[in-house]
């Protein structure tokens, strides 16, 4: 098993995310409709949407930025965990009745469904499979993208695969529903990996051609990066729609604090600090 790094506590985990939506009531609608989230928090600016009492997505209006290009540093999805595979036969089929488009992947740690939103975001929908079941070998989690067994996902939750038409329609999210993981697009892969390993203490936990995973606690990564589309690119020199930020939640800071004092770029905030990666991506640790 993998060493685990002193600088955040195993239990750190991705807390929420932050967009900023050119069009804010209609990038609002599609993420209550789709994951049944409902409004924490709203001004004129900015909407906070999660389950009953858990921050998970907040909307930033931005309606004078430019929409990302594909090649762009950013986002490529944040990733809705929920908690039981039942619950994601409930969401498959609720959104097979919103008649949404989207793939999916059996990754052997876990099974998911991807689609975007309506500004381009990327979004993965997906259920871990038991712990017991992952395998490591030399520090690395095996994982592969094979089809999912949609119709044995809905199963799962008692629905019949051949009958979604009788079906609630006020779907809301489970209790639990959390971002499991962020995956982000940088411009060098394994460079970003070393960042975030010295940075924050993620362990690397699998690599693929130009791609990382990371991880605390030995999960199967709370922290992709990829240069699929963006190998090459450096901080992009003005500003668009998309990725905000990303908060990363952990019950300590003090080691964090200890390992970053004296660096450029860090802000202190007393609950949480705030950094930026190579490719401008918005970093915050809060303390829960």
């Amino acid at each position: 098993m993998i060493a685990l790094s002193p600088i955040l506590p195993a239990t750190t985990r991705v807390g929420s995310v932050t967009l900023l939506a050119r069009h804010l009531p209609e990038l609002m609608h599609f993420y209550r409709s789709l994951l049944g989230l409902s409004v924490l928090a709203e001004t004129d600016t900015s909407i906070t949407l999660g389950t009953a009492t858990t921050p998970l997505l907040t909307l930033h209006a931005a309606p004078d930025l430019p929409a990302p290009l594909p090649n762009r540093p950013g986002l490529y999805h944040t990733a809705f965990l929920h908690p039981t595979r039942a619950d994601l036969g409930r969401w498959l089929a609720h959104a097979a009745r919103l008649g949404l488009r989207i793939g999916s992947g059996d990754h052997l740690v876990s099974e998911a469904f991807y689609l975007t939103d309506p500004e381009g975001n990327g979004i993965e929908v997906y259920a871990d499979r038991p712990r017991d079941t992952w395998m490591w070998e030399n520090g690395q989690v095996k994982m592969d993208t094979l089809a999912v067994d949609a119709a044995s996902v809905l199963r799962e939750a008692g629905i019949d695969p051949n009958d979604l038409n009788d079906l609630p329609d006020d779907y809301r999210a489970p209790d639990g529903l959390t971002l499991g993981h962020m995956h982000l697009k940088v411009g060098n892969a394994a460079q970003a990996a070393q960042f975030y390993r010295d940075t924050l203490g993620l362990d690397l936990v699998s690599n693929l051609p130009g791609a990382a995973f990371l991880s605390w606690g030995a999960y199967h990564h709370h922290l992709g990066l990829n240069e699929w589309h963006t190998r090459g690119q450096g901080q992009p020199a003005a500003p668009a729609a998309g990725l905000g930020g990303v908060e990363f939640i952990t019950p300590d800071l003090s080691g964090l604090r200890t390992h970053l004092a004296g660096r450029e770029g860090i802000s202190d905030h007393g609950d949480h600090l705030t950094l930026h990666d190579p490719w401008g991506h918005q970093i915050s640790v809060r303390q829960a």
